[in-house]
């Protein structure tokens, strides 16, 4: 066993190794970027050392500088979780060459499985099922408009290099085609350095379940059972679950089969998961292999009772595997939720931020957390948006539900944008519940998941306003406080910070605004409380409420209104208010009038970037006269595409950025005329 480890990765998953490591008695490295100074996974390890700045291909995917980390550190071994290097057979190589243990497969199985073409070629040699598709070298445009046609539709273009829903799209008919395949291929190129597609049928209702293997260098080889990763966005997985529901012992024979027949067409050694198309007629595909540990693997180990990081360091020592595929059994059901810093609502864009506000549910036998942030960390335009991994597990799939949804409002994020609210509305469903999944869950239960979207742009709860009321004035108390401990006289009137007024009744007005419509709220003084007058600015007289409560710290409010016992978490940035109350994040806005003068500045009409990110397409020039709903300008942040479309008809006035120009959120790409020009 080794001595020594480093690993070549950051976040969660370098944490989560290094957990395992600790506990077996091996020492870790950490490599880190400008970035990641003060991140967990630096003071997860032993030691750690800086390779570069803080784009990732400057740093996380310098394999020479990781070498030399790994030889100056001693480090016997590289472990490289998921991502970065992990599926890099020229890092695998470079590791063997430099008497460094690549703890992953032989780069014979990385090149076979890293090319999806290739790996199709493979497994139909292999007697493993495949989607009809083309995975030819020939990537001429004519030759592939002409497979695709031949293909049929819906079909899906597919990088065939990397994956993690990056270089993929989906074609409804031949007028979509080469649009379509230009953005996959630019995209691709970016992500990967390899714009090479595939295009296979798409199927339309298909589940997505994968077999997790593992294999050793003494020809033993097994599956750890199956995971249902088909609630996706954007390709991406969301939500994974095992065992697959619904999963026959004859189903889970036959497709376990293929796995482990998939493994040793390649030599495989070492953990993997060889991914299937599942068709509702019970006929399943071969669609990757992935040839790395992978994201959802912490589900796999809650219902076998096995540490698959463990399994890796046994079989890259040259151990045989621990167990034989007779001797791992399925016990309970767990769910795992990945919670990224995105806007749902606006189409999972990635959001970027500090967390300035973070709780996690404790850790028990039912509950796991795997992150690699805490509060304050920033999520940065640099890395994959995802913040942690919600791991439940219980008896069988119902209970292990209700512990998913329950551990769901105990998961608390304030200071960006994330998917927590989202989530629990997935759980929640009824659909979900009746386990009637398949890859387009979320656009088929779309009325379900996002029957709010209206609603909470309009005015939130009595209850919010409310008790955003009493923060400010709790807020503001606390300042008077300061100032009254601070003046020569502490019996004065004037220092007491009660809202004391001369010949005036103990009140005071708050000015809140939500999405733009404002709400004043009248604050009379009642002993340890206060009469709360709600939207005391309408004409026909506002709502009359009694509240009270305490600050438990900064960010915890404890609250009674009218007899009700509440809490509430609160965020304040200048005057930005953030409340988390009942699972819900809202945003309000203080109004101050001595600010109104401020307010008015910059607002440009124009088209914004949705969030930080490079420019790599412009698509019109000025004077190009454009169409509601036309492509103007491709933003990639976080390895995605986003384009930017015209909200109307109009000429292009003027255009302020060009290809490879950073732009930060909100910045104004270009502007319109309302009218086509004559």
């Amino acid at each position: 066993m080794f001595d020594k480890i480093l690993i070549a990765n950051r976040g969660e998953i370098a944490c989560r190794i290094a957990r395992t490591a600790r506990r077996m008695g091996i020492a870790t490295v950490a490599v880190y970027s400008e970035a990641d100074a003060n991140a967990m996974h630096v003071k997860a390890c032993d030691e750690a050392y800086l390779i570069g700045p803080a784009p990732a291909v400057d740093s996380y995917l310098q394999a020479d500088k990781i070498l030399e980390v790994a030889k100056k550190s001693g480090a016997q071994a590289v472990h490289p979780g998921y991502g970065f290097m992990s599926e890099n057979a020229s890092f695998s190589k470079a590791c063997k060459d430099a008497g460094i243990v690549f703890i992953g497969p032989p780069e014979s199985a990385i090149i076979s499985m890293g090319s999806k073409s290739e790996a199709k070629i493979v497994m139909t040699e292999a007697g493993v099922p495949l989607v009809p598709g083309y995975h030819g070298d020939d990537q001429s445009l004519e030759t592939l408009k002409k497979e695709s046609d031949g293909v049929g539709f819906p079909q899906l273009i597919k990088a065939t290099a990397g994956g993690g829903g990056k270089g993929m799209r989906v074609v409804t008919s031949s007028d979509e085609f080469e649009a379509a395949l230009t953005s996959c291929k630019r995209e691709s190129k970016a992500s990967f350095g390899d714009d090479k597609v595939l295009i296979e049928r798409y199927l339309t209702a298909p589940r997505h379940v994968e077999l997790q293997i593992f294999a050793d260098t003494h020809g033993n080889a097994v599956h750890v059972f199956e995971r249902d990763c088909s609630i996706q966005r954007r390709h991406q997985k969301v939500i994974e679950e095992a065992p697959a529901p619904g999963m026959t012992e004859e189903l889970r024979a036959a497709m376990g089969k293929a796995a482990i027949d998939s493994a040793k067409a390649i030599n495989y050694v070492g953990a993997g998961t060889v991914e299937f198309l599942l068709d509702t007629d019970g006929s399943f595909f071969f669609m990757e292999m992935n040839t790395r540990l992978q994201v959802e693997h912490p589900i796999s180990e809650m219902i076998s009772g096995q540490d698959l990081v463990e399994w890796q360091f046994l079989v890259a020592s040259g151990e045989p595997l621990p167990l034989t595929q007779a001797e791992l059994k399925i016990n309970g059901h767990a769910f795992e939720a990945r919670i990224y810093a995105e806007s749902p609502e606006n189409d999972f864009l990635p959001a970027t931020g500090t967390l300035e506000y973070l709780k996690t549910p404790d850790a028990n036998a039912h509950i796991r957390v795997d992150t690699g942030v805490q509060q304050g960390d920033e999520v940065s335009v640099y890395y994959d948006p995802m913040i942690a991994k919600l791991i439940v597990w219980d008896k069988d799939r119902d209970s292990a539900l209700r512990q998913m949804k329950s551990a769901l409002l105990d998961y608390q994020i304030l200071g960006l944008s994330t998917n927590l609210e989202f989530l629990s509305k997935l759980f929640s469903a009824p659909a979900f519940a009746k386990a009637d999944l398949d890859t387009g869950f979320i656009e088929k239960n779309e009325a379900d998941l996002f029957n709010d979207k209206d609603a909470k742009k309009n005015s939130p709860p009595s209850e919010v306003m409310a008790l955003t009321c009493l923060y400010e004035l709790l807020q503001t108390k606390a300042k008077a406080k300061v100032v009254q401990s601070a003046t020569a006289d502490p019996f004065s009137p004037w220092g007491i910070g009660d809202g004391w007024q001369l010949n005036q009744d103990n009140f005071n007005s708050v000015d809140l605004e939500f999405n733009g419509n404002p709400s004043r709220i009248i604050a009379h003084y009642r002993g340890q409380g206060y009469e709360l007058e709600l939207n005391a600015d309408q004409d026909q007289g506002g709502q009359h409420v009694m509240i009270s409560g305490t600050m438990q710290n900064d960010n915890l409010l404890t609250a009674e209104i009218d007899g009700r016992k509440l809490s509430a978490v609160f965020v304040k940035k200048n005057q930005q208010i953030s409340i988390l109350f009942e699972g819900r994040v809202w945003i309000i806005t203080v109004h101050d009038p001595r600010m109104d003068a401020m307010e008015n500045e910059g607002q440009a009409g124009g088209l914004v970037a949705p969030m930080p990110g490079a420019v790599v397409a412009v698509e019109v020039k000025v004077g190009d006269e454009v169409k509601e709903g036309d492509s103007l300008v491709v933003v990639e942040a976080m390895k995605m595409e986003h384009s930017i479309l015209a909200p109307k008809d109009g000429t292009v006035k003027e255009i302020y950025f060009g290809v490879g120009d950073q732009v930060e959120d909100g910045d104004e790409l270009l502007s319109l005329d309302d009218k086509a020009a004559d």
